[in-house]
Parts: structure tokens; C-alpha cells; sequence
């Protein structure tokens, strides 16, 4: 069960990304946003990778062929979900770019089954659907009614977008790890394959922005006071979640991660002295319910 308190340490990590990206929204277009949390997250997993291997004499891990269309195609899945994702902020309505993009706990769990042979057992799948069902309703403001009005907006499509490649690349990343063989430690995979998909990553962006639009780099690089902190949490997340992954079945990590709403409230709670509707408080049990069903019984 290990897995668990690794999920929600990087749903945690997460969060703390998400809130320092958020600064770069009026320096940076959507893209180059993303963009920072990898050329400022590669950094520090190569440092990891270096300390890890280097210093402390792990053994790496080969890769097999296979290996590198998965890892790669994880990568460019991620950066499709990521740019989809703060696109449907930047329509202004955070709810709904929200709530649609959190119709990846149902993808992960369908992408898993059919692309991993790992289904979920039926209470686990009835607890995705209790975690879609509150996350939209807690994230709506207690309207989910009213939020599938919208399924075509702008911000809606964007998170459905986001939403389906951030399940795909859940599920390659697992079937990278596992690729390199049950025999390595997991932690040691998880970390060979994050390495990759964050230098991949970088690379295709680079060179994306060289291309179609050069301004970006230089503001990116100016813009490295908050961006060395999202490069940091996104590393932290994204160790968290490739090692979870690696551990257990993606629908369940990624189920478990949606608790990232909860301690976000708890947050706002605790430190900034907000306060909640019965709704908020029903909607939260709802999830804690769904994700209760997944993490013990899916």
C-alpha cells in the first residue's frame, strides 16, 4: 500500500505547482507556461538522476525498445493535456476547464483496462463515477446541472481535451515503467522513465517555441523567479506520480489524486479562513466516498 501516501504527496505537490503557475498566466501564453515546468523541472531531475545512480551506486535500469515509443508518446500526451488544460482557464471559467478535465479518472480507468489489461472490479468502477459525480458538483458550485449545459464551451472542450491526454499519458507512463521489468525496484524505473519524459519534453518545446515562436524562450527564462518553483513542485508531483504508477494500477493513483480538491479546500480553510456550503461539505463526501471505493475495493 505504499503507493497511497505517494499519491498524496504528489497530489499535494501538485496543488503547490498549480498555485505558482497560476502567476504566470499574464507573463506567459498558455504554452510557454506549461513549458516551464518542464525546462525547469528537467534540471533538477537530471540532479536526482546524477545523486541517485551516480553518488549512491543504484543501478540503472535498461530500457527495452519498447521503452521509447511509450515513454516519448507519454511525454507528447502530457504536453497536449497541460496546454488544453491552462487554455480552458485562460477561457475565464476555471469550473468548468476544471471539472471536464477530471473526466480523466474515467478515461484512466477505461485507457487502463483496454490498453493494460488491468479493469477495475465493479465497486471500483462505481467509485470513478462517485468521484466524476462530486468532483463536478463541488467544483460547480452545487450546479452540475448547469455545467453540462456548457459541455460546449470553450473552457468545457478544452478540459475534456486536457482531460482524455493527461489519462493516456497516465496509462504509457505505467506501461514504460513496466516495461524495464518487475526485478528493478520501482523507484528506480519510475525515476529512469520521469528523466526521459521530462528531457523529451524539453527538447520538443525547445525547439517548438524556437520555430513558431521565439519571443517565448527569453520570457520564459525572465520569468524564473516563480518558474524555478513550479519546475521544482511539477518534479516532486511527477516522481510522486510515476512512482505510484509503477506501484499500482493508474485508475486507482489517478482516483486517489482527486483528493488534491479536498486538501486544496482544507487549505483555504485552515489558512485563509474560508468557508463552505453544505453542498461543498456533500460534494467532498461524495468524493472521499469514490475514492474510498477505488483505493480499497476497484
Amino acid at each position: 500500500m505504499l503507493w497511497i501516501p505517494i499519491s498524496l504527496a504528489a497530489a499535494t505537490f501538485q496543488i503547490l505547482r498549480t498555485s505558482r503557475q497560476h502567476e504566470l498566466r499574464d507573463q506567459l501564453s498558455a504554452g510557454a507556461a506549461g513549458f516551464v515546468r518542464y525546462l525547469y523541472g528537467a534540471p533538477f531531475a537530471w540532479a536526482l538522476t546524477i545523486v541517485w545512480f551516480g553518488v549512491a551506486g543504484h543501478d540503472v535500469p535498461t530500457p527495452p525498445t519498447r521503452f521509447w515509443p511509450l515513454v516519448t508518446a507519454a511525454g507528447l500526451a502530457q504536453i497536449v493535456a497541460t496546454v488544453a488544460l491552462l487554455r480552458s482557464f485562460r477561457e475565464r471559467d476555471f469550473a468548468v476547464g476544471t471539472v471536464y478535465s477530471k473526466t480523466e479518472v474515467l478515461a484512466v480507468a477505461i485507457a487502463g483496462a483496454v490498453g493494460l489489461g488491468e479493469p477495475l472490479a465493479l465497486p471500483g468502477w462505481l467509485g470513478a463515477v462517485l468521484v466524476t459525480v462530486g468532483v463536478a458538483w463541488l467544483a460547480s458550485g452545487g450546479s452540475p446541472v448547469r455545467l453540462l449545459r456548457r459541455a460546449g464551451d470553450p473552457a468545457a472542450v478544452m478540459g475534456l481535451v486536457a482531460g482524455t491526454f493527461f489519462a493516456i499519458a497516465s496509462v504509457l507512463i505505467r506501461a514504460a515503467s513496466r516495461s524495464m521489468g518487475e526485478e528493478q525496484p520501482a523507484f528506480d524505473r519510475a525515476l529512469v522513465t520521469l528523466v526521459v519524459m521530462l528531457t523529451i519534453q524539453t527538447v520538443v518545446n525547445t525547439v517548438g517555441f524556437a520555430v513558431s515562436n521565439p519571443a517565448s524562450l527569453p520570457k520564459a527564462l525572465r520569468a524564473s523567479r516563480p518558474a524555478v518553483y513550479v519546475g521544482l513542485f511539477s518534479l516532486l508531483g511527477s516522481m510522486g506520480w510515476a512512482w505510484a504508477m509503477t506501484l499500482e494500477n493508474a485508475a486507482k493513483v489517478r482516483t486517489l489524486g482527486q483528493v488534491e480538491l479536498l486538501i486544496a479546500f482544507a487549505i483555504a480553510y485552515v489558512k485563509l479562513g474560508e468557508r463552505h456550503t453544505r453542498d461543498d461539505l456533500t460534494a467532498s463526501a461524495v468524493v472521499l466516498a469514490g475514492v474510498v471505493m477505488v483505493t480499497l475495493l476497484g
